[in-house]
């Protein structure tokens, strides 16, 4: 089978769905704008570990070496596995490094005719011999441009890397009033670690965020400069924030990793005894958050600087807003090398940072680092050539990005989008979406006319309006992975019911494990 598929990054996504590509016998070419594979892995800070534990961020089919024996690896060590999981699936050769990809552009169908089409590529087929993708890569290297003519796009392009989001600032009140240094997270990842220590030590620095990144930088600052310097974390809002996998002893995954767990919130395309069930829930529901909040509130001094947050538990993790805190975080707050700041705004001065228009007591600093997240909605978008294609997979500013099981645009055809839903696990979630990609394109099933594919996506867009608030287009699956798992399987004709016995259904956790490909 000669079906040319292009797969455009080599993170943790963009390997996966080489190696299952290949497995069906398809012929993947993996374009990557860097010199190496792992995505964010390939740049990161010093201190950065797994936020989740390594045995829900692995693959099904080849375990962390007994080697790692820390429950959270650091950057490092996920690099490694990574590496050792493209060398054993003999990935490599199939990737294209320093080859980034600036534009794609599909042939042989008029837009007048895609907007006809009553199924997904006009027949629901994943390929069509007259109808291909254009893949237009730039060599970061030479500069020169190569056109590849390809059957199938797999977007990996991963939406915490590559396109900084950068605050908006009042004329003369951005970086350029300010005398000091203004970078963004991604910058300060991409240098190496003697490198960055170089850079911060000695300044009094200013970080803006509460994410994973934020508190990291924050707390190699404290680390390097101490309370001679202390480093300053501007945060718009208290979010819940954990030490570990546990509350009050009780292993996270009991809560929130069973189908229990999914009883209690409404999910998409329930039926009326879920919904019933659902709502006469929903007080275990609350009970769970508070259970975990007030763990947090013991272990943690939250209450004594300020830091409870007004919004559930439940309510951020929802949003996946729920960061590890380094080691030691509150002890460099304790002692002042870690200084919180709540900015619901804020802009620059000659000096450093003026919160809220508080010109008069503007914060003295030498560099500023922002935390502020990506871009990733824009990258999609930006990737396409037709200017239809990128109204399509933006949607409104009223939705997320509409996807049908979060993988394929119903008006897009011959391509699909992997790891752009925020999960507890890039690796389980990505795996799974890509054993179902591989089998649509393997024509083990179709999919539903154009229409009932966008009403199924409508109503995921609805499930995270209610329950992600204003983070909805974050298109977080946390709450509900083991539903969205369970329509992946029956699209592709497994149970969905993976454990042994009705009681281990209910109340044992899921992972990667139950998962393996029949």
């Amino acid at each position: 089978m000669d079906r040319k598929i292009a797969i455009i990054g080599a993170g943790v996504s963009g390997l996966i769905a080489c190696k299952y590509t290949l497995s069906k016998g398809f012929h993947p070419i993996v374009f990557e704008a860097e010199s190496s594979i792992g995505g964010v892995w390939s740049k990161t800070l010093k201190s950065t570990k797994l936020q989740t534990s390594k045995g829900s961020y692995r693959f099904a089919d080849f375990p962390w070496p007994s080697s790692v024996t820390e429950d959270f690896p650091d950057h490092r060590q996920v690099y490694e596995y990574l590496q050792a999981y493209a060398r054993h699936f003999d990935l490599l050769k199939h990737i294209n490094f320093n080859n980034k990809v600036v534009g794609i552009e599909y042939e042989g169908a008029s837009e007048a005719e895609m907007q006809s089409w009553s199924f997904w590529s006009g027949n629901g087929e994943p390929f069509s011999s007259t109808r291909k993708w254009k893949v237009h890569v730039q060599d970061i290297n030479t500069l020169s441009t190569e056109i590849y003519e390809v059957d199938f796009v797999i977007l990996c392009l991963g939406r915490f890397s590559g396109l900084p989001n950068i605050p908006e600032f009042p004329p003369n009140k951005g970086p350029e009033a300010f005398h000091g240094k203004v970078i963004h997270s991604m910058e300060y990842a991409a240098m190496d670690d003697e490198s960055a220590a170089k850079f911060i030590e000695g300044k009094k620095v200013t970080v803006v965020g509460f994410q994973k990144s934020a508190l990291d930088i924050a707390n190699e600052c404290a680390a390097a400069n101490g309370v001679e310097n202390p480093c300053t974390v501007l945060y718009r809002t208290e979010c819940w924030t954990i030490l570990d996998s546990f509350a009050w002893g009780v292993h996270m995954k009991n809560l929130y990793g069973n189908r229990f767990s999914e009883l209690l919130v409404h999910k998409p395309g329930e039926g009326l005894l879920l919904s019933i069930l659902a709502t006469m829930l929903s007080p275990v529901r609350w009970c769970f958050s508070k259970f975990v909040e007030s763990d947090l509130r013991r272990r943690l001094p939250l209450a004594k600087f300020g830091m409870v947050p007004k919004q559930s538990f439940f309510e951020n993790k929802n949003s996946c807003l729920i960061p590890t805190l380094p080691e030691k975080f509150y002890g460099k707050v304790e002692e002042g090398s870690i200084r919180l700041k709540k900015a619901p705004s804020f802009s620059f001065c000659k000096d450093g940072v003026v919160i809220d228009g508080n010109e008069a007591a503007p914060i003295q600093t030498d560099l500023v680092i922002l935390a502020t997240g990506f871009r990733g909605d824009k990258k999609l978008k930006d990737i396409f050539v037709s200017q239809t294609f990128q109204d399509c997979i933006s949607g409104t500013p009223k939705a997320a990005v509409p996807l049908y099981r979060d993988c394929i645009h119903p008006r897009i055809p011959q391509l699909a989008v992997m790891g752009f839903a925020d999960s507890g696990s890039k690796v389980f979630t990505s795996e799974m979406k890509c054993l179902w990609l591989v089998e649509l394109l393997d024509r083990k099933f179709k999919l539903p006319r154009i229409k009932e594919m966008e009403k199924d996506a409508e109503k995921w867009v609805a499930y995270w309006k209610q329950y992600s608030g204003r983070y909805y287009r974050k298109s977080c699956l946390l709450s509900t992975n083991i539903w969205y798992n369970d329509q992946l399987c029956k699209d592709m004709g497994w149970n969905p019911k993976r454990k042994k016995g009705f009681f281990a259904e209910l109340f044992e956790p899921y992972g990667p494990m139950d998962y393996v490909a029949p």
